[in-house]
């Protein structure tokens, strides 16, 4: 599995050449988040899973398999909620119940739980707020990691249940798959009062500089999460992504901070 991953990482720094020219590997998992972030970057944002799922399953000896029930059934992302012990250890590693709360393809939510081997040193992987790809039996609120997922399938359904949730548009998506990569300054950020779910919406002035040295501003709303408001900072730089036909939007690449 942790072949797979180093694979995932490397393919994926080929494959998304045309999204991400200049590398991200330095900067650490990268997600997106209502448009505000790339959705096909994901093997960038996959690969991190794939690690840290690699390193689970390395240590709990099932060699990256998932259990036969499971083989071929729906993916999902799976957002850690609480982890608890079941009593059971296998060489001095404890079984770990992980509950958590699953997004479908269909953009619904549902809460499963799976049971997992983990080595102490590895609890951290799966701590609250830990997003990991499942599969799932539906119906069942029986899921198992996705440790067999081919990071396609995965890209796929993270896209997926992105637009079905809403939280990133089919424009948005074309922007982020077919745009200009080039780097933009935040010129001003303001709140402007409106709440989205959980996300405060602010409105941002970005300074874009087009790969030729011109540059042109663009004013635009973007509902972030608490933790993504400090990257926007006036006078911080952002990755950006536009069609070179129609620069009336921009989707912005932010680093999500560990």
């Amino acid at each position: 599995m942790k072949i797979i991953a180093w694979l995932v990482t490397l393919v994926g720094l080929v494959v998304t050449a045309l999204y991400l020219h200049t590398g991200l590997t330095g900067t650490g998992p990268v997600p997106w988040l209502n448009g505000f972030l790339a959705g096909p970057i994901c093997a960038i944002f996959v690969a991190p899973m794939l690690f840290r799922i690699a390193k689970l399953m390395e240590n709990s000896g099932f060699g990256g398999k998932v259990p036969a029930a499971f083989q071929g059934a729906p993916i999902g992302m799976g957002t850690v909620i609480s982890v608890s012990r079941t009593g059971l250890s296998v060489n001095d590693q404890p079984q770990l119940l992980i509950t958590m709360d699953v997004d479908t393809l269909q953009g619904n939510t549902f809460r499963a739980e799976a049971k997992q081997l983990v080595d102490l040193t590895d609890i951290a992987a799966v701590q609250p707020g830990r997003l990991l790809p499942v599969r799932y039996l539906p119906g069942t609120g029986r899921v198992a990691l996705a440790t067999d997922a081919p990071p396609q399938e995965l890209q796929h359904a993270l896209d997926q249940i992105r637009l079905a949730k809403g939280l990133i548009t089919p424009r948005q998506l074309l922007i982020s798959q077919q745009g200009v990569e080039s780097r933009a300054v935040v010129l001003s950020m303001s709140p402007t009062g409106e709440l989205r779910g959980d996300r405060a919406v602010v409105a941002l002035r970005l300074r874009v500089t087009r790969p030729g040295g011109s540059t042109f501003d663009l004013d635009q709303e973007k509902a972030l999460e608490p933790s993504l408001v400090a990257q926007v900072q006036p006078g911080a730089v952002v990755r950006v992504r536009y069609l070179a036909q129609d620069e009336s939007e921009v989707v912005i690449l932010a680093a999500l901070q560990s």
